[in-house]
């Protein structure tokens, strides 16, 4: 006789979903307490952006195969480049100003969604700040779920996006948003909507990496002139251009909203 816990066509059937979505909650909260993992500094973007030293095999790739699209996909990665080389410094600054805090529980860890572009850059930056990091993957047909610079005990891949969404705002400090593709545009939009209308308690520095992007993407003057959202809701968020000032702002709001108010006695809320 086989018991219903190890009859694996049972946990794969639809009867069992409950299980599998619970799965994604307990098997991540266990292994987040298991590494001391308080609070993390998220970095959202693009999947397709490529590291600057890739870029003359792409292009050199694209030019021998010569088709429009594919000639187009390499103009595109090489636009992206500059902002692979931002998310990597930008993580390794928060990593190494997180490792010199000397604190009882890990703080601001970087977590990625654990894929190659950005996601990459992001693991990549703290990994060669010699910390660690953590990867959300979530299992697609068309992208791998794991880069190598992923600390190997804090890479998972989610099934569901609901509960991967829900990881990565559950222990967020802060969000880094970089260029990105409508995966990019649905977590930031999702995040700014929690904090919005305050469903995530805790204060949330939200920042935009790269203004010529953004401005062009985005025209959020455009709702508040429709009347959609008010005024104020353009303060939920801060453009930036480099790393040095995405890092200043990030270390000023995460000190005085975490670590000078933990001190005091007047932490800010967790969830």
């Amino acid at each position: 006789m086989e018991k219903a816990y190890e009859n694996r066509d049972f946990l794969a059937s639809r009867e069992a979903r409950t299980l599998r979505i619970l799965s994604e909650y307990l098997e991540p909260q266990a292994r987040f307490a298991r590494y001391r993992i308080k609070d993390t500094v998220v970095f959202f973007g693009s999947a397709r952006a490529i590291s600057p030293e890739a870029v003359p095999a792409a292009v050199a790739e694209a030019q021998g195969i010569g088709t429009p699209a594919v000639l187009a996909a390499a103009k595109a990665a090489v636009r992206l480049a500059p902002y692979y080389d931002g998310a990597r410094e930008l993580a390794r600054k928060v990593t190494e100003w997180s490792k010199s805090l000397q604190l009882p529980n890990r703080r601001f860890i970087v977590c990625s969604g654990g894929g190659p572009g950005i996601m990459e850059a992001a693991n990549r930056g703290a990994s060669e700040a010699h910390g660690i990091s953590i990867g959300l993957g979530i299992s697609l047909p068309s992208e791998p779920s794991a880069n190598p610079y992923i600390t190997r005990e804090l890479g998972f891949e989610f099934h569901y996006f609901f509960m991967r969404k829900f990881w990565f705002v559950y222990l967020a400090k802060a969000l880094v948003v970089f260029p990105g593709g409508f995966g990019t545009l649905d977590e930031l939009f999702e995040i700014l909507t929690l904090v919005q209308t305050r469903k995530t308690v805790k204060r949330l520095p939200i920042v935009l990496f790269g203004r010529e992007y953004w401005s062009e993407i985005l025209n959020l003057d455009a709702l508040v002139r429709w009347g959609t959202i008010s005024p104020d809701d353009l303060q939920l968020f801060k453009i930036v251009d480099t790393p040095d000032e995405a890092f200043e702002h990030l270390k000023t709001e995460l000190s005085m909203l975490y670590l000078e108010a933990e001190a005091s006695g007047t932490g800010a809320p967790q969830a």
